[in-house]
């Protein structure tokens, strides 16, 4: 009966009222935004302080042109790179093919030496002897001119070569009548062995018959070796 009473004074409680509608920040929030806070500032001192200064517009073309010149260079580089590798590839085929054609050439030549080295022996030796010696000459007439091969050896071989030269006087007939005739001299540069080729003029209507070969040490000089020959 005397909760319903109308008669009695309503007491209100103010302060609970009151606790009720207030609000505060959470923590956690707070930390948060100090956190972005204190990250935003790191991340901006860090800029200024440490990483490189942000480009400009001007700077940023600037160095897109340069980056496209360094790379045409590159791709240029790349090019004569691959040509270069080509060429050196080319150059060692060509080297080894020299060095099969030089491998080939020494044998050719040591089967020649040894040839060479037969020949001198089964060729028959000078019969005067002397330091040079005549191991076997040809002479023809050949239309006013005495063609010749005549083929020198030099005994003592080796150490310096032997420098002279060959004259030849022959004998034939001009005209019913017999003539000795001397020819010009033929420079002569023996180390083991020399074929002397070629052909000397003859005087007008002169035939010759035979030909003495003479090796001197000069023109007119001491006589290294000698022999005689006939025409054929």
């Amino acid at each position: 009966m005397g909760l319903f009473r109308r008669g009695g004074p309503v007491v209100f409680e103010r302060h609970a009222y009151g606790r009720r509608r207030s609000w505060t920040v959470p923590r956690w929030l707070l930390w948060l935004l100090a956190g972005v806070a204190i990250g935003a500032g790191g991340l901006f001192y860090a800029q200024e302080e440490y990483l490189p200064p942000r480009l400009t517009p001007a700077e940023s073309q600037q160095l897109q042109a340069q980056l496209g010149k360094v790379s045409a260079e590159r791709q240029r580089l790349k090019l004569a790179l691959d040509q270069a590798t080509a060429e050196a590839k080319s150059a060692r085929a060509d080297g080894e093919r020299l060095g099969a054609e030089l491998a080939e050439a020494r044998q050719s030549v040591d089967r020649l030496q040894k040839d060479l080295a037969l020949f001198d022996e089964v060729m028959p030796p000078d019969p005067r002897g002397g330091a040079v010696a005549v191991r076997g000459a040809k002479f023809a007439n050949d239309g006013g001119q005495l063609a010749y091969h005549v083929l020198l050896t030099r005994e003592r071989k080796g150490g310096k070569p032997f420098k002279g030269v060959m004259e030849l006087a022959v004998a034939g007939d001009r005209a019913g009548r017999n003539e000795t005739i001397t020819l010009d001299p033929v420079d002569v540069n023996l180390a083991g062995y020399q074929h002397l080729t070629g052909s000397l003029p003859l005087p007008p209507g002169f035939t010759a018959r035979q030909v003495t070969i003479r090796v001197l040490d000069r023109a007119g000089g001491t006589m290294q070796g000698m022999r005689v020959m006939n025409v054929r």
